[in-house]
């Protein structure tokens, strides 16, 4: 018994993935009007293994059940996701689950186009810094989904009718899908492995040369071997980047600028061999080998072979003494999702293996948490 005689039951049910990992993290609220629900409604968060339940629910009731997670826009979503949604379009390869066309279908228009790749590319470039898609967080599973040539056109409802609750539910699952991500690589809980690992490195050729205070030039950088996409940060120090030069099927929608930052970031996938040039005005004297740099501080620097592997990216700086390979040095990653609810990875890259240190502090400078350990040269999340 209850308030005025209500009896009450729970809902309870799990959301994972296709592939049958649970989303972590995840908000599953319920809400209604009857008179015995709290203003707001009720709420729980999903565990690790992506189950949730709400307690206290008031029984003959009519309520609606709604899971999301809409923090982390970025997780699982890659230029390699925009090299099987093109080759999709193109009826190369097409995605041959319906899961994977609405993740596909960024804008949700219940159709795959060209757009949703332009929209894609922003957030990996990092012009987009929040989810600026409309997402198609989580699918009842009790729905029937269509097959891939229907699915997107299909509507799909994401949240889930109870009329006249007369008992405890506790099979309520949904399907998760995040958007933009069609190859399933998202990390959607602490289970899952976060490292990165990469098969080999794409190496872009550059002439190196030194460079004086006021002086404007175009470097050229020429990818060493074809390959399906790739996407990266480049750091310029002590230089103003005064033009961009696409490259054969390239536009100006494969960059990002980020002026403040001394940062480009780019986004290419393509049948060519990859370049583009740049052209910078110095702001000091110095050598160009040492104001370029790869980085992933805002997009996160990978390639992809013919194989599908993923390639790590570096500069090979070729001058009258030979040639000096520069990748990524050391990095300090933003904390991923931000904001978070209870926990948050924070990711870093070693250059080579060795013992690391962690601290974080509070805005008062004071150390509230450290952690040493010894590890691979990888990017760890």
């Amino acid at each position: 018994m209850g308030i005025c005689g209500t009896n009450f039951g729970n809902v309870a049910g799990a959301l994972k993935t296709e592939g049958a990992n649970g989303q972590e993290d995840a908000t599953v609220t319920l809400t209604g009007s009857h008179r015995a629900l709290p203003g707001g409604g009720l709420s729980d968060i999903t565990n690790q293994t992506g189950d949730s339940m709400l307690t206290a629910v008031p029984l003959a009731g009519d309520f609606t059940l709604t899971p999301k997670k809409d923090n982390d826009p970025l997780n699982g979503v890659s230029t390699f996701d925009l090299v099987l949604i093109n080759k999709h379009i193109l009826g190369l390869e097409p995605l041959n689950t319906p899961y994977k066309m609405i993740a596909a279908d960024a804008n949700n228009s219940r159709s795959i186009t060209t757009f949703d790749i332009v929209e894609l590319r922003k957030l990996i470039l990092g012009i987009y810094t929040g989810c600026r898609t409309t997402r198609r967080g989580a699918l009842r599973q009790d729905l029937h989904v269509p097959e891939p040539e229907q699915s997107v056109c299909c509507d799909l409802p994401e949240t889930k009718q109870i009329a006249n609750m007369q008992a405890s539910m506790d099979d309520e699952d949904f399907v998760s899908v995040k958007t933009g991500d069609v190859n399933g690589n998202a990390v959607t809980s602490s289970l899952m492995s976060t490292e990165d690992r990469t098969a080999g490195t794409l190496l872009f050729d550059v002439e190196d040369r030194a460079v004086k205070a006021g002086e404007e030039f175009t470097v050229t950088f020429k990818a060493a071997e074809k390959v399906r996409g790739y996407q990266f940060t480049m750091n310029y120090n002590n230089l103003e980047l005064v033009n961009i030069a696409p490259g054969a099927s390239m536009q100006l929608d494969n960059f990002g600028v980020f002026a403040k930052e001394g940062a480009l970031t780019t986004s290419w996938d393509g049948a060519n061999q990859a370049e583009f040039a740049l052209t910078f005005r110095a702001k000091a004297n110095g050598q160009l080998g040492q104001m370029l740099g790869v980085s992933t501080r805002i997009t996160k620097a990978e390639a992809y072979n013919a194989g599908a592997e993923r390639l790590s990216v570096a500069f090979r700086f070729n001058g009258a003494n030979g040639s000096t390979i520069a990748g990524l040095g050391f990095e300090l990653y933003q904390n991923t999702p931000n904001p978070f609810i209870n926990k948050t990875q924070i990711g870093f890259y070693l250059p080579e293996a060795a013992e690391a240190t962690l601290s974080i502090f509070d805005r008062s400078g004071r150390m509230i948490f450290t952690q040493r350990g010894d590890y691979s040269k990888t990017t760890t999340r």
